[in-house]
């Protein structure tokens, strides 16, 4: 398995309730320096109580957590102790270099700390490793400061800067609503309008969202994140944002000056800081000589399944990317597994 955030400890745990023994039947590979997967890297003024949307590890309940302390701590805590209460035997930090095909019908997975041969590979990496920056016509030009999300440690850093916010995603509406009490002046800009969700998000919702979801990967193409087609969750803070004006957005500008952004129509705004919440990509790049990606560019996956090699399984990529989904589909992988691991004679 490669990969020890919440898809990839929620596969092991069901691993090693239908009983394949940790370290033994199943390694978990982490290139992290510690439990905690994605969430560790997440910056100090995300507090737990403005995460959106965390759902429990399967087995044990995340309960107690105080919603004023950095997420990043509560997860890892939590995820250390899932660790350790159900002995997953994490081996980190490991790179995974590449999976490829081996002899009789195993694959390799070469890493930093050595070679696995194995029946089966459960990849789990997400997405962080990966921040997608869109490119602009004038970006090398800019004299200020461009940083994405993943390089993001929180507001006060900003203090008397103007900056610039692109994305339309949870991520963008969270530093703008940082930022706002610290810049000298904000401005958001998203591709698209966002689309604001009021009301409880319940299942049916949640089913509908994750189907838009998997139907793109059945089709090869590259998912969309969940949350791309939920909406915003319109809550208190979202609420005075758009009433103080700091969640007025603009389309996406045309280019970039050294000075700040421009549109087409003579709108120029200054800017010291270019900020881009512009999400992640799936980090897949150790799959790549197994040749899983379709024309469309994406993986396509049944379930679970890599459609070209049914070896492979994506836990957290598409569908399964939200934290219940991730739990969900380590379940289902289990099973697929099971199936084929009974199919193959076991090599000597």
């Amino acid at each position: 398995m490669i990969g020890a955030g919440q898809a990839g400890l929620a596969t092991a745990y069901h691993l090693r309730r239908t009983g394949f023994q940790p370290g033994r039947d199943v390694v978990v590979l982490d290139h992290s320096p510690g439990p905690g997967g994605a969430w560790q890297f997440r910056w100090p003024s995300l507090t737990f109580g403005k995460v959106h949307g965390m759902h429990a590890l399967p087995g044990m309940e995340l309960t107690g957590a105080d919603p004023a302390r950095p997420s990043a701590e509560v997860v890892r805590e939590y995820f250390d102790r899932y660790e350790r209460t159900f002995d997953l035997r994490v081996r980190r930090p490991v790179d995974v270099r590449a999976v490829r095909e081996g002899a009789g019908g195993r694959l390799l997975v070469e890493t930093s700390d050595g070679t696995w041969s194995t029946r089966a590979v459960v990849n789990a990496t997400g997405t962080w490793d990966r921040p997608f920056w869109p490119r602009r016509p004038g970006q090398e030009t800019f004299r200020g400061r461009q940083l994405h999300t993943a390089q993001y440690t929180g507001p006060e850093e900003f203090a008397g800067q103007r900056v610039v916010v692109v994305g339309g995603g949870a991520s963008g509406t969270q530093h703008l609503l940082e930022l706002a009490p610290y810049a000298a002046a904000t401005t958001w800009v998203t591709r698209r309008p966002p689309v604001f969700r009021e009301g409880p998000f319940d299942q049916e919702a949640g089913r509908a969202a994750v189907a838009l979801v998997a139907d793109r990967v059945r089709q090869g193409l590259p998912p969309r994140s969940v949350v791309s087609v939920t909406g915003l969750p319109l809550n208190d803070a979202v609420r005075q944002g758009l009433a103080d004006g700091v969640l007025d957005r603009r389309p996406m500008f045309d280019r970039i000056t050294p000075d700040g952004v421009e549109w087409r129509d003579g709108l120029r705004v200054p800017a010291d800081v270019i900020l881009w919440a512009t999400g992640f990509r799936a980090a897949l790049g150790h799959l790549a000589p197994l040749r899983l990606r379709e024309p469309g560019g994406g993986i396509r996956v049944e379930g679970t399944r890599a459609v070209a090699d049914p070896r492979i399984h994506l836990i957290g990529y598409g569908p399964s990317a939200s934290t219940v989904g991730a739990n969900r589909a380590g379940r289902a992988a289990v099973r697929d597994i099971r199936r084929l691991l009974a199919e193959e004679p076991v090599a000597a």
